[in-house]
């Protein structure tokens, strides 16, 4: 079953097969971990966040559910987030390897990779707790399931139409809010973090509605993901600088630590101006104009 929204079925029936699917996707990965139970985890956060975004674009019509629905997977999914965090800062160091621009830096940013996998491998340890964790969010994916079950999200095709528009102009009002305050020169990661957030929202319902217009919403999908990989790659890397600066002792008082730093600041740079360039090509539409299209694309392809 995949993730989508078709426009010739009953919006209540897809809802709830799109969002079933995905809370029993999250569950199978959390007990049958073919990769592991880490690389479960990470699978199973992300099958969540796709429930939690699909909860977005119907909140109009079920308000108090929504809101209930995300708090709880949005602290089941935070509840597993340890690991997968310390993992993440692995992965943007290796990044940098793949960008540094000498010999002796390259070699600095392998050995910080090294001591970034350590310390991974010890908050691994421990984090004695994980497996409860894990159980505790397949519990918590069954009772999601099970609330599920009990909503109604019965819309008429006009109306199902304008609760798109309606979702769809209140998250592009968000992220043109949040692109405006990643261009001030002072913005704070957080509104970085903001427009992620929105970004991974409106990549998840171009996937949701892609039947409307297969091929332009695909297209609008993929830039939409871009935007969200350079916006975690530039998080990422301010929480790495974080890390180095509260935990300088991992370094030993090598030139490790202010090579990071140096390659961190240069790269982070350069993320900021593909966000924000990417950001305004993904966001070009006015909110109102933008909305008012998927309403009439909606209606067509429901015909």
């Amino acid at each position: 079953m995949s993730y989508r929204i078709r426009p010739d079925r009953a919006l209540d029936d897809e809802v709830h097969k799109a969002a079933a699917h995905q809370l029993g996707r999250a569950m199978a990965e959390l007990t049958d971990r073919p990769q592991g139970l880490h690389e479960a985890v990470h699978a199973a956060r992300k099958n969540i966040k796709r429930v939690r975004a699909l909860y977005r674009l119907i909140a109009p019509i079920a308000r108090e559910f929504q809101q209930d629905e995300n708090d709880r997977l949005r602290n089941a999914a935070r509840t597993l987030s340890g690991v997968r965090d310390a993992t993440a800062l692995i992965e943007v160091s290796h990044y940098l390897q793949t960008t540094a621009t000498s010999e002796d830096e390259l070699h600095a940013l392998a050995r910080v990779t090294g001591v970034l996998t350590t310390r991974r491998d010890r908050i691994a340890q421990e984090e004695t707790d994980l497996e409860d964790k894990a159980r505790a969010a397949v519990d918590t994916c069954a009772e999601a399931r099970e609330a599920l079950k009990d909503a109604s999200f019965d819309c008429g095709r006009r109306d199902t139409a304008r609760l798109f528009q309606k979702s769809w102009r209140k998250n592009a009002h968000k992220a043109a809010q949040a692109l405006s305050e990643c261009h001030a020169e002072a913005a704070h990661a957080e509104s970085f973090h903001d427009l992620r957030k929105r970004s991974q929202d409106y990549w998840m319902h171009h996937m949701l509605l892609r039947d409307v217009w297969p091929a332009a919403m695909h297209a609008k999908q993929l830039e939409a993901k871009a935007l969200v990989d350079v916006l975690g790659r530039y998080l990422d890397m301010s929480i790495l600088a974080d890390v180095a600066d509260r935990e300088p002792h991992l370094f030993n008082g090598s030139d490790d630590h202010a090579r990071l730093l140096e390659a961190i600041i240069s790269r982070q740079q350069t993320a900021r101006e593909e966000a924000l360039e990417r950001a305004g090509w993904v966001f070009a539409d006015k909110p109102e104009r933008e909305a008012r299209t998927i309403r009439h694309l909606w209606l067509e392809a429901a015909g």
